[in-house]
């Protein structure tokens, strides 16, 4: 039997996401005929050519055909303005990204090669203030890695205009993310569907029908990572009940795992037959089973199906088998990449921040040091749900044998450790055996900033290859810190952080802003606490999320608990994550998001740091309380011992 495995549009363009290669190792270790494809990074590529801007033109000149030139969008006028441009950079730039090209990089820095569209205007606005930023940021030397901030900046505005002007669902990383998120109903994504085909689910289709008479499969699998795969998934479960109605086609991955756990709406299973929650490998695997007559139906793990009730009505069942148990990490077996165009990604510049770049910026091997979280306590996290709950890890020597073998396969030594939150004793215990088996690589991952990651301890880690680390600082308050069971303090993460950049280690902090009961000047002391930490060079970037309530959360389940109470929501048939609460603490939390993100921009740019907190802000703010000392106090420790 042979499955073929997909990821849908859209994830990364620099790497792909791992899930099909950790389904497509395991299940040849199996004994089945696994192969995968990523139509993602396809799909992009064959948008980025001249043929496709010839013909994303035409689109964008029919559908703005009754517009003055003055009432087109920026970056719409710009890209007819300079189609020709365009059109001649496009295949030379997507090369580049490539690492196929170097010695363009001459040519794309000289400003004078690519035609530059809005998404340089954040660059010209940057050099109003600070000069040349681009000479500050790469120096006179780096060549390579400027032209490729610009070029990244060239394909920002062409995916712009895909959005603008011919396909409103297509975003680079995403598609169609806002009908899946959250929608307790199927209706968006059904009469979007129903809608017929967009430019973007023509070339789709077209790659679907070559991977299917290329691979010829039995089975088709669809990892559904996020929402903004959700609508590419459905489209290519329709392009293959079209082409092989009688194919079984299956569908699992984090979204499906997170949000579709109250699954009602018939009209899914249309596109699919089966949908598998949690850990794909044992569902999938017993799935496989019951496809070749060697389980009985009621044998399914974790699967969705549509069965009959007594009066032969359609109804979709989950069915669950508590007499099997999930695989343990050290059978799961090392992924397997093979299927996937590995010199086809795009490295990436995003941002002139050298740890924010790390995430668009060359291929990673995907590995995980261990299943679920170690900590699993914090309040806003989905501790109820299996991904996070279920903690199991296979061991040092595993995991180093898996990442030879990743690296004798793919050629790559670049290695993302994709946990929730490193487990510190797995992290030390693998940082000693790479180095005594000597195996070279440079990794990177996320973790808890807890007070076990001393200087020493942060020392044997980049010794072993650690290049980043990122973790939740989340509303850098001490009183909100501990009401949502984080377990660190905001001096304990600045010391934490302090050595693993004294390391050599670079430090990208998650931050978080409108949690339950927060307050006006709690966040304004947060966004002062965190202008010291990085003036301090504790970590280098950052991110602020607007704090979401989720359903399988602590704060979701026993709101009561953290001060809020959550408002009615509709019975889901179709996706449930998000909840709406009523917070008596009355914070304008919306207002205060934009200052925040603008503040921490300009940080992480390495300026403005001596601008008073009101300057970021168009609404009147109270002034800050926190020491201007407190940071360097906390980590003067560090400092004089180093």
């Amino acid at each position: 039997m042979k499955i073929l495995l997909m990821t849908p549009p859209m994830t990364q363009l620099n790497t792909p996401y791992p899930a099909t290669a950790y389904l497509t190792g395991f299940l040849r270790h199996q004994g089945y005929q696994a192969v995968q494809r990523d139509p993602a990074i396809e799909l992009f590529l064959e948008m980025m050519t001249q043929n496709g801007l010839n013909v994303i033109r035409d689109i964008v000149e029919e559908n703005y055909e009754a517009f003055e030139d003055d009432q087109l969008p920026d970056v719409i006028f710009t890209f007819l303005a300079e189609f020709e441009r365009y059109a001649q950079c496009v295949e030379p730039v997507i090369r580049f990204l490539q690492g196929k090209d170097p010695s363009l990089a001459l040519r794309i820095i000289s400003r004078r090669f690519l035609p530059e569209g809005p998404a340089f205007q954040t660059l010209a606005q940057m050099e109003e203030v600070s000069g040349d930023v681009l000479k500050a940021a790469f120096g006179d030397l780096g060549v390579q890695d400027k032209a490729k901030y610009l070029a990244t900046l060239f394909v920002n505005d062409l995916s712009a205009v895909i959005t603008q002007g011919v396909d409103p669902y297509f975003e680079v990383s995403r598609y169609g993310e806002r009908l899946a998120a959250a929608n307790p109903y199927f209706d968006d994504l059904y009469n979007t569907l129903s809608a017929g085909p967009s430019f973007t689910s023509e070339v789709l289709e077209q790659l679907i029908e070559q991977y299917l008479e290329e691979e010829n499969p039995d089975v088709v699998g669809l990892t559904v990572p996020f929402p903004g795969n959700m609508l590419g998934a459905l489209r290519i479960a329709e392009t293959c009940r079209q082409l092989r109605p009688e194919m079984p086609i299956v569908m699992g991955g984090g979204f499906v795992n997170t949000e579709l756990r109250a699954l009602k709406d018939l009209r899914l299973f249309e596109f699919v037959d089966f949908i598998c929650l949690d850990d794909g490998e044992r569902p999938l695997l017993t799935l496989l089973e019951y496809l070749k007559g060697e389980r009985e139906v009621e044998e399914l793990h974790r699967t969705y199906l549509v069965a009959e009730d007594d009066q032969g009505e359609p109804f979709v069942y989950l069915n669950e088998n508590p007499q099997l148990h999930d695989i343990p990490q050290v059978d799961v077996g090392a992924p397997v990449y093979e299927g996937l165009p590995l010199d086809e990604y795009l490295s990436l510049c995003e941002m002139l921040n050298p740890m924010h770049r790390i995430w668009s910026d060359g291929r990673w091997n995907k590995l995980t040091i261990a299943h679920g979280c170690y900590w699993r306590k914090c309040s806003f996290c989905d501790i109820s749900l299996d991904y996070i709950d279920r903690y199991d890890e296979a061991g040092a020597d595993i995991l180093v044998d898996r990442i030879e073998q990743l690296i004798e396969e793919t050629g790559q030594t670049g290695f993302h450790f994709v946990d929730e939150a490193a487990p510190p004793k797995a992290l030390f215990a693998l940082a000693r055996r790479l180095i005594e088996r000597g195996v070279v690589i440079s990794w990177w991952g996320n973790i808890r900033f807890e007070k076990t990651f001393t200087p020493e301890r942060c020392q044997l880690l980049a010794d072993s290859g650690c290049v980043a680390v990122s973790g939740g600082l989340e509303v850098a308050s001490d009183r909100l810190l501990k009401l949502m069971e984080k377990g660190v303090s905001v001096e304990q993460v600045a010391r934490v952080t302090k050595a693993f950049s004294q390391a050599g280690i670079l430090v990208h902090a998650y931050l978080m802003y409108g949690f339950p009961t927060q307050t006006t000047e709690e966040t304004i002391d947060s966004l002062e606490r965190v202008r010291q930490l990085m003036q301090n060079g504790c970590f280098q970037s950052a991110y602020w999320h607007r704090f979401a309530a989720t359903i399988h959360s602590p704060i979701g389940m026993y709101p009561e608990r953290y001060g809020i109470e959550l408002l009615p929501r509709p019975e889901a048939q179709f996706a449930e994550n998000d909840l709406e609460f009523f917070d008596p603490v009355k914070t304008d939390h919306d207002a205060l998001g934009e200052g925040l993100r603008k503040a921490l921009y300009n940080y992480m740019h390495g300026v403005g740091f001596d601008q008073p907190m009101q300057f970021w802000f168009e609404q009147k703010i109270p002034k800050t309380s926190v020491s201007k000392n407190f940071v360097r106090k906390a980590i003067e420790g560090i400092i004089a011992t180093h």
